[in-house]
This record gives structure tokens, sequence and C-alpha cells, in this order.
């Protein structure tokens, strides 16, 4: 069975998933190949320290944010991006409430369920 979201995403209808305390998800689009994903932090909210084996790409829309990729840690804000590798140890930690995008390859199948 192919994967595969609805072509248009309309704001009004989309739905927020709760994705840990202080985090909501929404799923933006995808395929077997990619997804993209809204995400909202409250301030404080951690997304603990994980691996994958998907690759990621992050673009910050606001707030603040604290990630820690491997063995190296930055803090980055609106306009700002990042890439995390295939089973890499990555974490962060929201400092002023805020959203990013990810965008995952191939799909968080997991994200779907």
């Amino acid at each position: 069975m192919k994967l595969q979201s609805e072509t248009f995403l309309i704001s009004d209808n989309a739905k927020w998933k709760n994705a840990g305390e202080g985090m909501q998800r929404m799923i933006l689009g995808y395929d077997d190949r990619i997804m993209m994903v809204k995400m909202h932090f409250d301030a404080k909210a951690e997304g603990s320290m994980h691996t994958h084996p998907h690759s990621q790409c992050t673009y910050i829309i606001r707030g603040k944010f604290v990630f820690t990729i491997g063995d190296e840690t930055k803090t980055v804000s609106a306009g700002d991006a990042l890439y995390m590798a295939p089973d890499v140890l990555h974490g962060v930690t929201c400092i002023e409430e805020g959203e990013l995008i990810d965008v995952f390859s191939p799909t968080r199948e997991d994200f779907l369920q």
C-alpha cells in the first residue's frame, strides 16, 4: 500500500496531535519517501534525546530552542535551520515558545499511527 497524504492541506481543517508534554504535532504532507511536520513547543518543553533511522531537516519559524545533535549544542531561533543525519543522537529544549518545521526522509510511519 502506498502512503500518501491529501494533495492540499488547508490549515483550518488541520489537526494538532499531542507529541509529548508541552509539544504538539501537525502533519503537513507525506508520501513513502518524505514527510513534513509542523511542531509547536511551549516554553520549557523538551524533546528528549533520541535517534531514528530518518534524515531530518528542521527550520525554526519562531521561538528560541537549544538543540543538541551528536556532541554539538547550539541555540537557534527564527530563520535558523539544522540537519540531523540518520541514527545520530539528538534532542531539543524550547527556551521561548515557538514553532518549527521538520522534514523527514523516509516518512515517519510511527507519526501516522
